[in-house]
């Protein structure tokens, strides 16, 4: 993912430009490699080194959302809304 690509997508869901930390931010960005390498699958299925690291992407948004759910319930309901994840 390109620097310019990040920019664009932390600008779509963080309070603000340097706020890359926040777990809303991290989520964002890893749906969007996720949905890259769903793509990428799609191609090429025996690429079983990409699957492994889908899966490995998949667990840590689960988490970085079920911590989002716990904390803060606004901003988790606001993030899966705008990403169109689950529900």
């Amino acid at each position: 993912m390109t620097k310019a690509k990040k920019k664009e997508v932390i600008e779509k869901v963080s309070a603000g430009p340097n706020d890359t930390g926040s777990s809303s931010s991290q989520v964002a960005l890893l749906t969007e490699r996720i949905q890259y390498l769903s793509k990428h699958l799609t191609n090429n299925p025996k690429d079983n080194s990409s699957k492994r690291g889908l899966s490995l992407l998949i667990s840590k948004r689960k988490s970085l959302l079920s911590y989002l759910e716990r904390t803060n319930k606004e901003e988790y309901q606001k993030l899966i809304k705008q990403l169109g994840l689950r529900k």
